[in-house]
Order: structure tokens, then C-alpha cells, then sequence
């Protein structure tokens, strides 16, 4: 049977039978969790309580890949930063059952957020900064790159190949606007030497879990090497002008740990064209798996690329208005104050 066949025909024997195959008992019960990308399961267990294993869809990341995650988690526990680490049984945390990898997790409780205000905005960003902080003492061997080569015109020329778009003059627009933007990007990084490291990488509120103990960063599927930005603009309300003491309490906390240059947050709107694409890529890599036409009905209809496209182009005109603006500020000359006069000046 093909191994994404397997995968997708994952039935509740070859599940316990894979955690039994390592030495588990465990009680019939189990629930599924929600994820699209992987299979995960939290499952009762007579000799461990209750654990989660998480079954890697097949394809997308290496054995080699899916090891440095973890030892990246691991990287981070061992600094006492809050996130889960997979189970380490006879020296391993990665084990294949019908092809496919699967590793376990503890189970840890919480509620996930759906806001985050006040205080807990400085929490956050002071999470995020020892994340960061850790990420960047050490590069990437195998795990992949978040620039326009690999995350950008890769996803963009699946889509334009496969013919996704049956409107060839909206298919024009969206991939004009799409290599528009790619270039914006290319020359921000550029321009203002915007360093990549190790990064989350999908990091929205619902990777966040809250508990007693605080905050955890949970899901680090999709770690990578980026602009650190990538793990801020699905967090925070950039670009909303009446939100912006919430960003200054979130970096507040973040700069306690990690560097920050107010300039890299213009990569914020690339970043988000970038994702736009890579998204509608990836929904359509995976529509072989059945439960992916009844999770996105829309998907691949005019009026699905119509909405895209738009929403490309409105992110593009923002990004360019924002270089316009930014430039313009460039050519403002500073006001001289008395510390341009005297050496010595201290209030």
C-alpha cells in the first residue's frame, strides 16, 4: 500500500499497536487532536497515564529533519524555556511504525489563548526572546530556509505549473504581485542586513498553551531559518495604529533576551504575501488526503484565487506605501538638540 495511503487510513489498532510495539499499555481510550498537517492522538496509557503521539505526515520532513527539531527542543528545555520535548525511549524520540514517524509527548494541560492583553503581552515577548535568544547560538544542518527561493518562488511556480488558477488574467495579476512583493523582500534584507536563525516559524496563538505555570510554546513542526519577525506578525496586531502600545509592551519583554532593530518589522508584509502562497501551495500538495475537500470546499474555485489575489495585491500596495513612507523619513534630517553642542549633555 502506498505510504500516504497508510497514513491516511491510520485506524485505532495500528495506533495502539504502534505505542504497544515500544512497551506501552494502553486502555483503548484515545482521542484525536486537532491538526491537519500531522495525526495526533491524545491516548490513555495503564503504565504512563495518558500521553500524545504524534504521527508525521509522510513526505514532508526527513528523519533527519524531524531529529533536529527535537534536539532544538531540547536545546530549549535544557535553558528551563517552557515547551514540550518528545519522550526519550532507549536513547530515541523518533520511531516508525508502516513507514511512517511517530514520536510521543507528554501530555500537558492548559487552555489556549485566545487574547493576549496587558501584562501578558510582555510575557509573551519575554518567551519568545529566550526562545530566539537560544535559537540563534547555533545554525541549521538540515532544516530549511524561509527566503523567496524556498519558500516563495518554489511555492509559486507549483501553483502557476499545476495550472491552479483557471483565470489566466487573475493568474497574470497574482503572479505579477507575487514576484513584486519577493523583490520588496529581497531588498529589505538586504538593505538593513536583516539576520535569519533558528525560528518557530508558525507561531500564532494557538501554539501558545496557558496554564498555572504560565505560558508554553507548543508545535515546532514547522521550525526553520528566518527573520524572527515571521514569529511575531501572527502574534501581534502590527499595523494597527491604535494597537501599538501592545507591541511596544510585547518587545518590551522580547528585548530583555534577544536584539531587535525596529526596521525589521517591514518584512512584516512580505512575510505575509509569502505565506498567502506557500499556504494555497500546500493545500493543494495535500488534496489527495481526503479530509483536505471538506476542510477547504473553496479551495481552487474562481472565486477562491479572486479572493487571493486581491488580498496579495491590498498586502503589496501596503508594503509599498510603507517603503514610500520610509524612504521619505530617510531624506528628513534630524533635529539638532543640545547634546550636539555640548559632549558633556545629560538631560
Amino acid at each position: 500500500m502506498n505510504i500516504n495511503h497508510s497514513f491516511y487510513q491510520l485506524t485505532p489498532d495500528s495506533i495502539l499497536n504502534a505505542l504497544e510495539s515500544l512497551g506501552y499499555e494502553t486502555t483503548g481510550r484515545f482521542y484525536p487532536l486537532n491538526s491537519v498537517e500531522n495525526r495526533v492522538y491524545d491516548i490513555e496509557t495503564s503504565n504512563a497515564g495518558r500521553i500524545v503521539v504524534k504521527f508525521y505526515r509522510p513526505g514532508k520532513w526527513t528523519y533527519d529533519e524531524i531529529l533536529e527539531e527535537h534536539r532544538f527542543l531540547l536545546e530549549l528545555s535544557l535553558e528551563e524555556i517552557p515547551v514540550l520535548t518528545p519522550i526519550t525511549l532507549e536513547g530515541k524520540t523518533l520511531f516508525e511504525w508502516s513507514g511512517i514517524y511517530f514520536a510521543i509527548w507528554p501530555l500537558r494541560k492548559g487552555r489556549i489563548v485566545e487574547e493576549i492583553a496587558g501584562g501578558d503581552l510582555e510575557r509573551v515577548g519575554a518567551l519568545l526572546g529566550r526562545v530566539h535568544a537560544v535559537g540563534k547560538k547555533l545554525g541549521s544542518i538540515h532544516r530549511p530556509t524561509l527566503d523567496i527561493p524556498s519558500y516563495g518562488l518554489k511555492s509559486l511556480n507549483f501553483i502557476l505549473e499545476k495550472g491552479l488558477i483557471p483565470n489566466k488574467t487573475l493568474e497574470e495579476r497574482y503572479r505579477i504581485t507575487a514576484l513584486r512583493s519577493f523583490e520588496i523582500f529581497e531588498s529589505l534584507v538586504k538593505e538593513y542586513q536583516i539576520p535569519f536563525q533558528r525560528i518557530h516559524g508558525d507561531c500564532h496563538k494557538g501554539n501558545l498553551l496557558v496554564s498555572s505555570e504560565g505560558y508554553s510554546l507548543l508545535d515546532f513542526d514547522d521550525f526553520l531559518v528566518g527573520p524572527i519577525v515571521q514569529d511575531f506578525w501572527m502574534l501581534l496586531p502590527l499595523g494597527e495604529s491604535d494597537r501599538k502600545k501592545d507591541v511596544f509592551d510585547f518587545l518590551q519583554g522580547y528585548t530583555m533576551f534577544a536584539e531587535f532593530d525596529e526596521h525589521w518589522l517591514q518584512l512584516v508584509e512580505p512575510l505575509r504575501i509569502i505565506r498567502y502562497i506557500h499556504y494555497a501551495a500546500w493545500i493543494a500538495k495535500r488534496w489527495e488526503d481526503p479530509s483536505f475537500p471538506s476542510l477547504f470546499p473553496h479551495f481552487g474555485t474562481e472565486e477562491y484565487w479572486l479572493k487571493e489575489t486581491l488580498d496579495l495585491e491590498s498586502a503589496k500596495k501596503d508594503l509599498e506605501e510603507q517603503s514610500i513612507e520610509v524612504s521619505n523619513q530617510n531624506d528628513i534630517e534630524p533635529e539638532m538638540t543640545n547634546k550636539d553642542f555640548f559632549w558633556d549633555w545629560e538631560n
